[in-house]
């Protein structure tokens, strides 16, 4: 497994090969001394047996899709499921391959760039796809752009899957988190959308003004305000961390999970969008590229 790290005066990113992940993602503080803001291991070994995902690179399509399969062009293509759901990819999705390093620049803006290509049939998707993930860090801001091309239509919805922490407390419920996210799919109990888009103004859902995490987990799809770039803040008092998530993605999947404290910000397309007509398009035609840019702003204010 190798180990990349590129940093400049405010970041400092650590990223393996393994499944394009982020490692360790380190901020300057106003004290000078660095706060790693993502869930990890030390130890790079020890991501081979993780089931949460860490830090990693989701595809062929992240999230979730249902009845075994979708159709592209009258042909239907069958995909690993367990309970009528697939989820990530598969069996064995882009989280659990070795990724290409490509290319590696220590400039003022320095970057590492790594690629893999899915054969056709991986995981019952159609074509050769040939994906990319460049971490860029941008003064105080990572930025993290997915493309993809292929050599016969697929669907392809790719995303990182960074659990962000933002202080060294045993849980995250007094961040205070604010999304400009209007509103959110409804979804089954297995978390697949319903193919309904609800308000979420006036729900435990609704993060329009700035508020407190609390006691509620989350796994909740939420639909970005298209008119603002900006999806996401979140910000710890404790360590006077803030980071604002933006996207070119129509989608927010936003995860707490229960068993360790920690929140995913997935910027992507909607789950189940082969299977629903009425969502954004998530098939990749040849000729064309896929093109998913994320940036994490980080700022420091007055902790409380």
């Amino acid at each position: 497994m190798k180990q990349v790290t590129i940093s400049n005066a405010y970041l400092t990113l650590m990223v393996l090969d393994y499944g394009a992940t982020i490692q360790k993602l380190l901020v300057k503080g106003a004290d000078g001394e660095y706060t790693n803001v993502v869930v990890g291991y030390n130890h790079p070994s020890r991501y081979r047996l993780d089931d949460n995902v860490l830090g990693a690179s989701v595809g062929r399509y992240a999230s979730r899709i249902s009845n075994g399969g979708f159709v592209i062009d009258r042909a239907r293509y069958d995909v690993y499921q367990e309970d009528g759901v697939h989820l990530h990819g598969g069996k064995e999705g882009f989280h659990q391959k070795y990724w290409i390093i490509e290319e590696v620049d220590q400039s003022d803006k320095p970057y590492v760039k790594l690629s893999y290509t899915s054969k056709h049939l991986e995981e019952g998707y159609p074509g050769n796809l040939s994906v990319s993930v460049t971490y860029k860090l941008m003064d105080n801001a990572l930025q993290v752009i997915y493309e993809g091309v292929t050599d016969r239509s697929t669907v392809i919805n790719l995303t990182n899957h960074s659990y962000f922490k933002l202080d060294t407390n045993p849980y995250i419920d007094d961040y205070e988190l604010q999304l400009n996210c209007p509103y959110r799919l409804e979804t089954k109990e297995n978390l697949l959308p319903t193919g309904d888009i609800i308000p979420v103004r006036k729900t435990k859902y609704d993060f329009l003004l700035t508020r407190k995490i609390g006691v509620q987990r989350l796994d909740t799809i939420f639909v970005k305000d298209i008119g603002n770039e900006k999806v996401a803040e979140i910000q710890s008092k404790t360590s006077g961390i803030n980071m604002k998530v933006y996207t070119n993605q129509p989608a927010l999947v936003v995860y707490t999970p229960s068993d360790f404290p920690g929140i995913c910000f997935e910027t992507q397309n909607y789950p189940d969008a082969p299977n629903q007509p009425d969502f954004p398009k998530s098939i990749l035609r040849p000729g064309d590229i896929y093109n998913n840019i994320s940036i994490f702003k980080f700022d420091i204010v007055t902790p409380s």
